[in-house]
């Protein structure tokens, strides 16, 4: 059974959308509590596995495998940084006392 292009890019695409916008909700929490339960070797590997099927995404010339990963690739980048500067309420208050 052969399913039309249309119905393959529509597939594609919402779940490269629900993917990628799985991440928002984490950086809002870095943001706002900061980075403290996130592991930088958990963001780095997710980054690097990422960037491997953006890369296998151009290969195959799949254009939502390279939106999807390119801009869930950016979000994880994104929160790397964030991590690292921003600190969390709890560390905060840690270093403040004497």
């Amino acid at each position: 059974m052969s399913c039309p292009s249309s119905l393959i890019n529509f597939v594609g695409y919402f779940a490269a959308s629900c993917t990628t916008l799985s991440f928002i909700p984490q950086l809002v929490k870095i943001r706002k509590q900061g980075g403290e339960g996130l592991s930088y070797t958990m963001l780095a590997i997710y980054l690097v596995g990422l960037l491997m099927w953006l890369a296998y995404g151009i290969m195959l010339r799949a254009k939502a495998v390279v939106v999807a990963n390119a801009a869930s690739a950016a979000l994880v980048a994104a929160a790397l940084t964030m991590k690292a500067i921003i600190k969390s309420p709890a560390s905060v208050s840690r270093e403040r006392r004497p």
